[in-house]
Parts: C-alpha cells; structure tokens; sequence
C-alpha cells in the first residue's frame, strides 16, 4: 500500500530537463529503444511516476511520452523557467533603485539649499552681532558724554557762582548815614 501511494503522488508531477544537457526521449527504459525525438534542457516535462533501470517515464512539452535518463531530472525549475520571473524582479528592482536615486538626489538638492540658507542666516546673524555691537558701544559713549556735558555745564554754573560771590564781597557797599549826623 505504500509503496502504490507513493508512486501515485510521484505520478503527474512537474519536473524539468536539467539546464546542461540536450537529452533523447527513448521508447522505452534504456537506450537500446528507439528514439522519438529531443528535449531541450530545460523544458518543462510531466513525470509519470514509472521507473526502470534509472529511466523515468514522462511527457514532454509536446504531448510525447518516452523515458528518459532519470539523472537528468530535476524537481528544481530550470533556469529557462526562472529567467522571466528573475527578470520582472529585476525590473521591479531597477524600478526602485530609479526612484530612491531620484529621492536621492531632490534630498540631496534640499540639502545643499538649506545649508546654503543656513549659511546665508548665519552671514546675517553675524553682521546683525556687528550692528548690535557698534549701536551698544555708541549708545554707551552718548551716555558718557551726556554725563560729561552735565557736569561741565555744573561746574561752570559752580564757577560762575564763585566769581559773582566774590564780585560781590569786594563792591563797595553803600554806606549807611549816621543817625547822628545831620
């Protein structure tokens, strides 16, 4: 009972011509038959689940049935089967290689135009430091020198005040007349 079960999931199951070889499909299990035709390496063929003396009974891509060498069965898909799927993989890759370079680059244009206006604010912040320095340094010599005028303009007031003092202590004073006299 096993061994029946086994051949029939073996039977109907697709398998392919290894990709190295050009292979004969014979009448029969072995060499000694006769030859009815090719399979190009690899084809898919439909394994029937019969083996005998290392052949292996398929149907090819054409509808022939034969026997084949079983060495040069694989359950594997051939290269000839994977290149369209490796291929739409490969154009779906190169799909989005295109599109991260171009997210690339526009990231790194954005880049280059915000240290370009980093570096223009630093410029600005750097002249308005300046501006903001020279406007300290006047405001603090106005303050000085309005300090200076105000006490300039004390000290005169202060010497003007002195000399009429004096002025005044050395005028002649108008005498005053005596009572006692007529």
């Amino acid at each position: 009972m096993m061994l029946v079960s086994s051949t029939l999931m073996a039977a109907e199951q697709t398998r392919y011509i290894s990709d190295n070889v050009y292979t004969f499909i014979h009448g029969g299990p072995g060499t000694q038959y006769r030859i009815l035709g090719s399979v190009e390496a690899g084809q898919p063929v439909t394994y029937m689940g019969e083996t005998q003396n290392d052949y292996a009974k398929i149907v090819d891509h054409k509808g022939r049935e034969g026997w084949v060498d079983g060495k040069m069965l694989s359950s594997g898909k051939s290269f000839r089967a994977q290149l369209p799927e490796v291929q739409a993989e490969l154009d779906k890759v190169k799909a989005e290689l295109e599109s991260v370079t171009n997210e690339s680059d526009s990231s790194t244009q954005l880049i280059r135009q915000l240290r370009s206006q980093l570096a223009n604010a630093e410029e600005a912040l750097a002249k308005a430091s300046s501006e903001r320095d020279s406007a300290t340094r006047e405001l603090t010599k106005l303050k000085n020198d309005e300090r200076f005028e105000l006490m300039k303009q004390g000290g005169m007031i202060a010497g003007i005040g002195v000399l009429i003092g004096v002025i005044l202590v050395y005028l002649p004073r108008p005498r005053r007349r005596q009572k006692n006299r007529w």
